[in-house]
């Protein structure tokens, strides 16, 4: 089958689509990833306007975190550390016992480590000695 191979910076959304629907499409097929469920944790203030998340999925004994964010003018309040803690209790009830998370280096590595989380890989290379760092919590450890 002859092909005509293209790079692009910014791809059209229709052609991210394909891509999508087609590894959507196989991982179905090959997994239970339709049990894949979704988990969000919110702060909001007295007006119901969302202050901090925490986002990410479950699936089987793992929960992967995908994004935990505290608004700026909020922060150092303990509301990172509490979104986590009602992460990981809901992750906990969900029967997850591994939280799983990346994080770099100007991001909060510091504030997962502090929460019982260890480093079980780094990815080197990035600009300016930035490093991404995976980061892994076996619920019950503390």
């Amino acid at each position: 089958m002859p092909l005509r191979f293209e790079s692009h910076e910014q791809a059209a959304a229709s052609d991210l689509s394909v891509v999508d629907a087609g590894i959507d499409q196989h991982n179905r097929a090959e997994s239970e990833i339709r049990k894949v469920r979704q988990l969000a944790v919110f702060g909001r203030d007295v007006h119901g306007e969302v202050k901090g998340g925490a986002v990410g999925r479950t699936w089987g004994l793992c929960c992967e975190l995908q994004q935990l964010w505290v608004e700026p003018e909020a922060r150092g309040c303990g509301i990172g550390s509490e979104l986590m803690e009602r992460f990981e209790q809901e992750a906990d009830v969900r029967g997850c016992s591994l939280v799983y998370l990346d994080t770099f280096t100007f991001q909060a590595p510091q504030f997962y480590e502090k929460r019982g989380y260890r480093v079980v890989f780094e990815t080197r290379g990035f600009t300016n000695g930035i490093v991404k760092y995976t980061l892994q919590k076996t619920l019950g450890d503390g």
